[in-house]
């Protein structure tokens, strides 16, 4: 999910980035920059399609298990609330118990399966990463076939696919940050 600091942080390096790309390019001529949209790329290539598929029936099936859950935690309720006021301290502190019980159950299942170390992140690493490396080794050959310097990707956040390893300032960098350490 994309909030407003994101896009504000988003436009920013793409500022810093842009800035970046220009400044080296005096130094060493003229950058060739090219751009990608990679869902495009991903919506029009069969073998995404199809581990996205595969990935969507993981998805509604752990849905329709949680919805399982939920709605077996409502009818508990709804019979706990109708019957509370007739219950004994003891049944209505074991009812009680149970409802809390469900209800971590729900909410353990759902960050097993969508948390940020759950199955659907595993699941998507597994279907999707082969896809997108394949994708990304493709962008490489035509940059470098193409004399790109810089590829960017123009779905989502900016992101930069491909630089030409003569534009790397890291060891600059680096350096000046180590003197001023010091």
């Amino acid at each position: 999910m994309r909030t407003k600091n994101s896009i504000g942080r988003g436009k920013y390096f793409f500022q810093l980035l842009v800035l970046g790309l220009f400044s080296t390019s005096t130094n060493y001529g003229q950058a060739k920059i090219g751009y990608v949209d990679s869902q495009t790329i991903m919506k029009r290539l069969p073998e995404a399609q199809d581990a996205q598929k595969l990935l969507d029936g993981f998805v509604a099936q752990w849905q329709g298990e949680i919805t399982k859950l939920q709605n077996d935690w409502q009818r508990k309720y709804e019979d706990y609330e109708k019957r509370k006021l007739i219950m004994s301290d003891q049944t209505r502190a074991e009812a009680e118990r149970e409802l809390v019980q469900l209800e971590q159950k729900v909410t353990d299942y759902r960050n097993q399966k969508f948390g940020p170390n759950g199955e659907m992140f595993a699941k998507q690493n597994e279907l999707l990463k082969p896809v997108q490396d394949r994708i990304f080794k493709v962008i490489q050959e035509v940059a470098l076939e193409e004399n790109y310097d810089y590829v960017l990707d123009k779905s989502g956040e900016i992101l930069l696919l491909y630089a030409n390893d003569k534009f790397d300032l890291t060891a600059q960098v680096l350096q000046r940050l180590q003197v001023a350490t010091k």
